[in-house]
């Protein structure tokens, strides 16, 4: 876990460059944005937010109102994330918190959401996972504690990978390389734990792009579940 979190910080300056992201990752968070569809005003938990680049789409979709919580392991990734927040003017409207998600304390982050918000329950609207949950080894501790610090209600997003299928498994071998490279577990389908835990009256939606290799699944969990 040492060499990973040494591997992941240190390609920090590159990764959106060299991470695959314009030609393959972009779709799956595009298409996890576009489902999990937060409203104006929202304030959403970017989980394993890394350089930010969930920052822009997420602003626009909760309009001027709205806000991001950004919480990465690594002051690496997070020191690109701020730059992205200045170059951008997005000050007022992100907070970044710097925690691994298996420690993540809904107390660290109620005062950035009523920071943002104000005065309140001091709970986020909703939860954005992208490429961070396979990357975990203990993915069912910071799912748990991600969805304490939701409100009850809110809706959650998790995009990851698996093998893609299809006519796309040629390309199984170099998808395999990428997640080993960046450290993913290309066979754990966290979206999985949402599916288990949605409210039993939310709708599951999911989809799939780059012959399945990338999935999206939304759907409302009950949030605020105590640690």
């Amino acid at each position: 876990m040492a060499a990973l979190m040494r591997r992941y910080s240190a390609g920090a300056r590159w990764y959106d460059a060299l991470s695959g992201e314009r030609l393959v990752y972009r779709a799956g968070r595009q298409a996890g944005i576009s489902l999990l569809a937060p409203g104006s005003g929202d304030v959403v938990i970017d989980l394993g937010c890394g350089t930010g680049l969930n920052f822009a789409p997420l602003l626009a979709a909760t309009g001027p109102s709205g806000s991001v919580i950004g919480i990465d392991r690594s002051p690496e990734m997070l020191d690109m994330a701020q730059r992205r927040i200045d170059r951008e003017g997005w000050g007022d409207r992100v907070r970044l918190i710097r925690t691994d998600a298996a420690e993540l304390q809904p107390e660290t982050v109620a005062p950035a959401v009523a920071d943002l918000r104000g005065p309140g329950d001091g709970r986020a609207d909703a939860l954005l996972a992208t490429y961070s949950l396979s990357v975990i080894a203990e993915r069912e501790e910071a799912w748990r504690r991600a969805r304490a610090c939701l409100r009850p209600g809110a809706r959650a997003c998790v995009v990851d990978m698996q093998p893609p299928h299809g006519f796309w498994s040629v390309l199984s071998p170099l998808a395999r390389l990428a997640c080993a490279t960046g450290g993913a577990d290309i066979v754990a389908r966290p979206w999985r734990m949402l599916e288990r835990d949605a409210v039993d009256s939310s709708p599951v939606r999911r989809v799939e792009r780059k012959g399945g290799h990338l999935v999206a699944v939304v759907a409302t969990v009950d949030g605020g579940s105590p640690l």
